[in-house]
This record gives C-alpha cells, structure tokens and sequence, in this order.
C-alpha cells in the first residue's frame, strides 16, 4: 500500500493530463490534477476549439459571396466580433465544464493553482504539499514571440482569441500552422492581412508541392505576402503600429500578431530539484514510455516537444497510464499520425513526404493532380486542388498522402486508416469514387513520376 497521498499527481490540466489522470483512476489509482489556469488546456481553451469556432464564423462571408453565383440575391452583410467571442466564451465554458465532470466521476481530485516540484516525491500547489509515488508534468506550450524592438505591442494567438474589437489591417508574423490559419479567419472576418515569414515557403516540414500550393492559394485570396523577409522591430504610431521589415518595408497596421511558435512551459516546475532534464528549448526529453531522467516523473504533450497535436498528447497520457498503472506496457506511438491545419483552404496530411520517402527508400512513385473543384465553377473563385499520394517504387505500398482542399482534414481521416493497415496503389485503384467530389480524386490518380532522392 502506497505511503503516499496520491499514487499519481498530475501537473497540468489539458488533453494529455487530464486522459492520463482519468484512465488512472480507472485502474484503481487514487490521482490529483493540478491546473493553474483553465480545465482543459490549450486544445479546449485557447487553441483548436476556439480556433476552429472563429474559422467557422470567417467562412459565412466567403460563401454568401460565392452563393451569387448559384442564383441567390444576397444583400450586403455585416459581421459583429464581440458576438462571435461571446458564443465563442459560452462554448468554451461548457467544454471545461465537461472537463470538471469527467474528472469528478472518474474520482480524481482537481486542485486549481500552479504546481511545482519542490522532492523527489513531493509536490506543492497553493502552499500546500502533496506527496505521491508518480508525478507527470502535462503543462503544455505557451506562444513564442521574436526578440525585437517592440515586442511587447504584439499579440499572440491566446490574446486574438479574447479581442473585443477585429482589426482592419493586420499583419502576422510567422509561416506555420498557427499563422496560416488566423490569416484565413481575419481575411475572412473582413480584415485587410500580410503574412511576413522569414522562410520562402510556409509550412515547414510540410510536403514541398503542398507547401508550393498553399502559399498560392493564399495569395489568391488576396492575402499579401511577405515571403523570405525579417521584422526589424515594431512602433506604436497614433492608434495603429508600424512593422518594419529587413527588406525596409513599412507596414501601417492595426495589430501585429506573433505567430512564430509555441516553446514548452518547463520554466519554474522545480525540476531541476529532482534532476529532471531539460533542454536548450525548454522541452523535457522523455523515452518512448514517456519517462523522463528521473525515474518516477514522467511528461507528455507540448511540454515534451516531440510532436505537438492534441490527439498525439492523449495518446501519450492514456499510453503512460497503460503502462504504469494498468500493467500493459504501451509505447507512444508516433507513426502515420494525421495532420490538418485549418487554413483556407485546409491542408492536410499523413505519413511521408515525397522528400522524406526519398530519403528513406530511394526511389519513389509520385501521383498528384492539380485541378479547379466542382464549386468554383458555378462562384467564379481562383481556388485550386492539390491531391498527391506517395508510393514505395517496388512494392507500391502508399507511403504517405497529401491534399490542399476545403475540408481536407475530413478527407485525410480515412486515408489515415488506410496507410495505417498497409494500403498499396492497387487498393486505392480496385476502390471506387463517390462522385462527385475531392475525395475521389485520391482513388482515380494514374499518370506517376518517379522521385529519388538525388532529384528531389
């Protein structure tokens, strides 16, 4: 019997911790969740729920403008943001409610404030000490924002997502999923955009073809790009701000958001009391259970840095749990996860890139196809489709599969699952299309190229 008052003491109220805590208890584990903040974490909070909410709102305006094409009279319409934060709030309120309830009849005990480390098996929140045989630090990431002159006037994604009033004019700063995404949700919402991005493509990591793609689909929805470029530093001017930019353009906006990343909230845990590495970036490295450099502490989630997406930190908290307290040992699994980012239009992904399986297999046979949706025939649009599969040259097994699409990450689901079971060219050829639409367009590709690593 543990001489402990919990048996696991989680740090962190998000996905990961809050799954992680909850199959514990399960198992019979008497488990506390520590959160300083809000049930729920980033995901629920101040990221994906949220997001995806204000994405929602922004693509009405573009649809009733595409709906003259299809015969309706549309009068002149007007987007009120505070009401949008408000229904945002009052959905935001109801899932940590969720949360709260899920915890409480799993049994774990919620202590609200910020938890840190201070033995080897102790841990203190509100002046208050609580001991236990396991801790796991599930504490997330917070927004990064760049070293220059000024900084201090930019806003990151948590503080767009409690704004009263839209700007007119913004400008983002940053090339990734976040900033791909906001610039769709303020285009769409009315405001004037610029993305500056010091790269010459977004979405690094990304696919080339799509990351090609997306920077065009974009552009053509009339956002202005300012693509391989720096930001010197930020003023206020009267009611607005001016960016300056490496290339000595001057940008006259309204707000200037840092969407330049995420870095680890590992700083004040008290970790180094217990010898708990960290590294130069803040994440805790852990091994594939999840463990970090001391034995009974592990860490899973954005706090991790291995790969930051809310179902991967749930994996990772019901894998620990499996594992430590429900003696089957699980390692987390970090193969042919699925990726969306919620632009406009939406990118989605799983498994290699064409870059990658280059590297890893030599040779490769790519199928892609590039063409206008039946949509934008009837709206008049500029919106282009990329659809592109990746195969093993020899065997044909699909290696990894890609689209720029509206509602791609509906799509890319079920992809997933077929990647997962081991799909080939042949099983995407012998299924057939529901037509019409973008999904069939992954079962009828047949003209391929062959890639290689010296090609690509």
């Amino acid at each position: 019997m543990s001489t402990h008052d919990f048996d696991l003491f989680v740090i962190g109220g998000g996905s990961g911790g809050v799954r992680a805590s909850r199959i514990a208890a399960g198992y019979g584990a008497k488990v506390a969740v520590a959160e300083e903040h809000r049930l729920g974490g980033t995901c629920v909070i101040r990221g994906c729920v949220p997001k995806k909410l204000m994405m929602y709102a922004s693509q009405f305006g573009m649809a009733l403008e595409d709906s003259k094409g299809f015969g309706w009279g549309v009068p002149e319409a007007s987007h009120e943001w505070q009401s949008l934060i408000r229904a945002k709030d009052i959905e935001v309120a109801r899932l940590e409610r969720v949360y709260e309830e899920l915890l409480g009849k799993a049994g774990v005990e919620a202590i609200k404030g910020r938890a840190t480390i201070v033995g080897a098996h102790e841990v203190r929140v509100n002046d208050v000490s609580f001991t236990a045989s396991h801790i796991l630090v599930a504490t997330g990431a917070t927004p990064d924002v760049p070293e220059i002159p000024g900084a201090e006037l930019m806003v990151t994604s948590s503080d767009v997502l409690a704004m009263q009033h839209a700007p007119e004019r913004v400008a983002i700063v940053g090339g990734g999923y976040i900033a791909c995404e906001f610039a769709g949700i303020f285009k769409g919402l009315g405001s004037k955009v610029w993305m500056v991005h010091r790269g010459l493509k977004l979405l690094r990591g990304f696919d080339e073809q799509v990351r090609e793609h997306i920077g065009s689909e974009l552009a053509a929805n009339d956002i202005q790009m300012r693509l391989a470029n720096t930001i010197v530093g930020v003023e206020r001017k009267h009611n607005a701000y001016l960016l300056f930019l490496g290339s000595g353009e001057i940008l006259e906006v309204d707000q200037v958001m840092a969407a330049t990343g995420r870095r680890p909230n590992s700083g004040s845990l008290g970790l180094e009391r217990v010898g708990v590495h960290v590294d130069a970036r803040g994440a805790i490295p852990v091994d594939s259970f999840s463990r970090t450099s001391c034995e009974h502490i592990y860490a899973v989630g954005d706090v991790t840095n291995r790969l930051n997406l809310t179902p991967v930190a749930i994996h990772e908290g019901q894998a620990f749990a499996d594992t430590v307290f429900g003696g089957m040992p699980r390692r987390a699994d970090h193969e042919g996860i699925p990726l969306a980012v919620f632009s406009q239009p939406q990118v989605a992904a799983v498994g290699l890139t064409e870059e990658q399986a280059c590297a890893i297999h030599g040779r490769v046979r790519v199928y892609s196809s590039v063409f206008r949706p039946m949509r934008a025939a009837l709206s008049g649009r500029n919106e282009r489709v990329l659809v592109k599969l990746i195969a093993e040259a020899t065997t044909e097994r699909i290696l990894g599969a890609h689209i720029v699409a509206p509602d791609a990450a509906e799509i890319i689901q079920g992809i997933a699952i077929a990647l997962k079971a081991g799909a080939t060219k042949a099983d995407f050829d012998a299924t057939l299309g529901v037509h019409p639409s973008v999904a069939e367009e992954f079962v009828t590709l047949r003209n391929a190229r062959y890639s290689t690593s010296r090609q690509s």
